[in-house]
């Protein structure tokens, strides 16, 4: 067996086994472990009471979190005309059509987030191979594809947590940073349940919200009492 290191001793001498928190004494003990090397984001895990093999239960979507996310986001926009007036105006990083396509192919992946009006994926469609496996290609289901860009850029800044079931029914999303104050936290939290609950497909039977776990990039998973941030 692996030696702990000390700052994993420090950080099991912490933790309580098997306990359930609320999510401020989650977010304190997160915040008070000791530091890593770099800026920890802090992330949730939703159990859901889906079946991800049926494709009538696979939950879908993206959140604009209140308090943000803590981090710059480079946005890219495929857009013309107005649209792409409207984009740049927000805020939007790049813009632009077959350029900014044959920029994407020459290897030009500065950005997190792909924005596209509805006229624009024909452009954005032979990007497949290259946004898709990365996790930037534009959907309308996350509203990456719509004819508001100047709106989807507004949200993709402000912060967003982008999410999507996996095959073990569980959603994963980013929803702050280490050093995020409690009630910035909750407010993110419970923006994002509240867009799981009218997110929950009709045929899902039973509990909907079984599990919640907030944990920072290298700390530990803190299981979260369901009923404090879900009702």
């Amino acid at each position: 067996m692996a030696k702990l290191t000390k700052r994993q001793k420090a950080i099991a001498a912490q933790v309580e086994a098997g306990k359930v928190y609320s999510l401020e004494d989650a977010v304190a003990l997160l915040n008070n472990l000791p530091a890593a090397k770099f800026k920890e984001s802090l992330d949730v895990s939703v159990n859901l009471g889906v079946d991800p093999r049926k494709s009538d239960q696979v939950v879908r979507g993206a959140t604009t979190l209140p308090a943000g996310t803590g981090k710059t986001v480079r946005v890219a926009v495929f857009a013309q005309g107005a649209a792409a007036e409207a984009a740049k105006a927000e805020g939007a990083d790049i813009v632009g059509m077959d350029d900014l396509a044959e920029s994407i192919q020459g290897g030009n992946l500065n950005f997190d987030v792909v924005i596209a009006a509805p006229d624009a994926m024909r452009v954005v469609g032979k990007l497949g191979t290259i946004l898709g496996p990365r996790g930037l290609m534009p959907n309308p289901k996350v509203g990456t594809v719509t004819p508001d860009v100047a709106g989807a850029v507004r949200n993709a800044k402000a912060g967003q947590a982008r999410y999507r079931v996996d095959k073990g029914g569980i959603i994963h999303a980013g929803i702050g940073q280490v050093g995020f104050e409690a009630a910035a936290v909750r407010q993110n939290v419970e923006a994002l349940i509240s867009d799981l609950k009218k997110a929950k497909p009709a045929t899902s039977k039973g509990v909907y919200i079984k599990k919640i776990t907030l944990s920072s990039t290298m700390g530990p998973g803190l299981s979260i009492d369901v009923s404090s941030v879900s009702n």
